[in-house]
């Protein structure tokens, strides 16, 4: 996933690997209780960028794909000493 391209070609990316008929958009707030941030905290991720998103009236829908993978490539491993 590109994190500094536009929102739609993000999405896009996302979801070329499947039909738009199987791909599972989320809520904010199903993205924020999966992540275990505020709903605020996810819009900065969608408005900056980082996390992709389409605009259904004036709310967001995030692919559930891209939550995924957003929390794959962020995942931080601790090295023991």
């Amino acid at each position: 996933m590109a994190v500094m391209c536009g929102r739609f070609r993000c999405v896009m990316a996302v979801t070329e690997s499947r039909p738009l008929n199987e791909v599972v958009f989320l809520t904010v707030a199903e993205v924020a209780a999966v992540m275990r941030v505020s709903k605020m905290t996810v819009y900065r991720l969608v408005h900056s960028g980082h996390l992709p998103a389409i605009r259904v009236g004036r709310s967001f829908r995030v692919p559930e794909q891209a939550v995924h993978e957003y929390l794959r490539e962020s995942y931080v491993g601790v090295e023991s000493a």
